[in-house]
């Protein structure tokens, strides 16, 4: 049979120092190569352990939201006929814009630990 007896609740985790909270504010904008998955994982399970990556990780994900959506949204436009090729591409673009964006940010937060803004990100978290 099982033990009746309650387990205590886990510590909560202990808060970033400054340099690991920058050092993960860069790893998750880095991330955000790989759509909306990593913007996930570090807002919901790191975004309360630092300022740095709790502001930048919110910030992440309202990016990665945004182009994930996009995406898809342009690839199944894309079936449409004669027009489809322009969607196809546009697709593209939102994927190799998320990819010079999420380096840019990256590097910014890397080399000076500032906020990067997205340029056109739809604020769904706030």
């Amino acid at each position: 049979m099982t033990d009746p007896t309650p387990q205590p609740a886990a510590a909560p985790a202990a808060p970033f120092t400054e340099a690991e909270d920058k050092q993960y504010s860069t790893l998750a904008t880095f991330l955000n190569i790989i759509l909306l998955i990593p913007g996930l994982i570090f807002y919901f399970a790191f975004a309360s352990r630092g300022p740095k990556i709790g502001a930048q990780s919110k910030e992440n994900l309202n990016w990665t939201i945004t182009a994930t959506g996009a995406y898809i949204i342009l690839l199944i436009l894309s079936i449409i006929p004669f027009v489809g090729i322009l969607f196809v591409v546009l697709a593209w673009l939102v994927g190799v814009a998320n990819l010079v964006f999420s380096i840019i940010g990256g590097v910014k937060v890397s080399n000076t630990g500032e906020f990067y803004k997205y340029p056109f990100s739809l604020k769904l978290f706030k």
